[in-house]
């Protein structure tokens, strides 16, 4: 039998080793094809507690978080049943009448410049500026902490509270451009309690409590303006629905009663003998 030539024994290697290299491609590529499709499974610590909260990947040791879109972040049925009845509510630091607050930029105020109305309101201190930097920040509700964290630099640190209304539905209040954030994720807050401090945005704004009021079960920051309100409410307004009477019932002073009932005394003829002199 005759012997293969060079020749031969060199077109035999070539082909051999284009069928062992086009083997290994199509392996790696196989494998690379995997890459990435497996979605981390969050497994259960108990049957109310997960690794990680809801929205977010597990990550492994060699790798960070992924970023994740807030907006699909919803209530669970637990978290729904869980958020505690706004009674009452009251300002975050402080009434208007009390000459402690003013309000910069009220909800729905038109700002084109910054591309559309404002979601919120914007609580100052009455001294304006950086007077208010540091200030306390308190719950305008009884409230469960579904939010804790910084959106984005512009933001800066954010809390928002979910509470049940005066007809059974979910609102939440978001706390914005906090310069502390004292509330972690999970806790039931009650009213008037100190959640954070007042912030700049990290130095983007003049200090003031950025407030927004939404009607939803979900977690969407979205941007500071818009041309529509979507879930987007008057946080005045609200607190005000929720108020056992009008604010300015709480600031009638006696001696305005007094004066008013005289008044009214003397419009309709009626006359008090020895009623004592008020000085105005």
């Amino acid at each position: 039998m005759a012997q293969p030539s060079t020749k031969q024994l060199l077109l035999y290697c070539f082909v051999g080793a284009a069928f062992v290299t086009g083997i290994g491609f199509a392996t790696l590529g196989y494998i690379h094809s995997k890459v990435g499709q497996r979605v981390p499974v969050k497994s259960m610590d108990s049957w109310q507690r997960a690794d990680a909260p809801l929205g977010y990947p597990l990550a492994d040791s060699n790798s960070a978080p992924a970023p994740f879109d807030t907006r699909f972040i919803q209530l669970s049925a637990f978290e729904r049943a869980a958020v505690p009845s706004a009674t009452r509510m009251s300002a975050p630091m402080g009434s208007q009448r009390g000459a402690l607050t003013y309000n910069a930029q009220p909800f729905w105020a038109d700002n084109t410049q910054r591309g559309g109305h404002h979601t919120g309101d914007d609580i100052n201190g009455i001294g304006g500026m950086n007077t208010d930097l540091g200030d306390p920040v308190y719950a305008i509700a009884n409230g469960l902490v579904i939010y804790r964290g910084e959106p984005s630099h512009g933001w800066g640190k954010t809390l928002i509270l979910a509470h049940r209304g005066s007809e059974g539905q979910i609102l939440l209040s978001m706390y914005a451009h906090l310069h502390q954030n004292y509330c972690p994720l999970g806790e039931f807050i009650h009213i008037g309690e100190p959640i954070g401090t007042v912030g700049t945005a990290n130095l983007n704004y003049p200090a003031h409590l950025h407030l927004e009021m939404r009607d939803s079960t979900g977690v969407h920051i979205g941007a500071g303006y818009t041309s529509h309100p979507g879930e987007c409410v008057s946080a005045a307004q609200t607190i005000q629905s929720h108020q056992k009477s009008p604010p300015e019932h709480i600031y009638t002073t006696p001696l305005s009663i007094i004066l008013a009932e005289r008044q009214k005394n003397q419009s309709d003829g009626i006359v008090i003998k020895n009623e004592p002199s008020v000085t105005k």
